[in-house]
């Protein structure tokens, strides 16, 4: 009882400090209630998924009219790496990326060849590696029309040399 009256005495005078059991166990409740705020916040952040929303690999390149025969088009290089091709047999598009490495070849006219600055890997005017460490030739993208007459270039479809997919539909445009 004695303890308990100078207790409410001290409370009375405002001159009661904390035990020190007070606050560590309000510190321990705190640390808690902290731990746990934080994994919820932690677990309602991994219910919603994290989407890399990237650009549409499909995009119109113009009209055909726009390339001429034996022109290699660099006009896509830089913003889709794709270069534009077109021969006597028609128009064909290929990816601007390595096979060796993943690097951006240049297209050089006078050589008449596409030749890669990092390793040296040459490749000719249809894409085939002729010189350098590349594996294989470049790929060709699907080409068609889209319905107002441009040139639709599709980077998701791929055709391959080695497995003889150059012939089929969408990896020429006949013109």
């Amino acid at each position: 009882m004695v303890g308990e009256s100078l207790r409410a005495e001290d409370i009375k005078q405002g001159e009661y400090i904390w035990s020190r059991r007070d606050f560590f166990s309000l510190s321990g409740w705190l640390g808690i209630l902290a731990v746990s705020g934080i994994w919820g916040a932690s677990l309602i952040r991994f219910m919603f998924p994290r989407v890399l929303f990237e650009p549409s690999p499909v995009f119109k390149a113009g009209y055909s009219n726009d390339y001429s025969v034996g022109e290699v088009s660099e006009k896509f290089k830089a913003t889709q790496r794709v270069w534009i091709v077109r021969d006597e047999d028609g128009l064909y598009a290929l990816s601007a990326i390595c096979t060796h490495l993943g690097c951006t070849p240049r297209w050089l006219t006078a050589e008449n060849k596409f030749k890669c600055p990092c390793h040296g890997s040459g490749f000719t005017k249809e894409g085939i590696n002729f010189e350098g460490p590349a594996p294989r030739p470049l790929e060709r993208l699907k080409i068609t029309l889209a319905e107002d007459g441009q040139l639709l270039i599709d980077k998701g479809k791929k055709y391959l040399y080695e497995k003889g997919e150059w012939g089929k539909p969408g990896s020429i445009l006949k013109a």
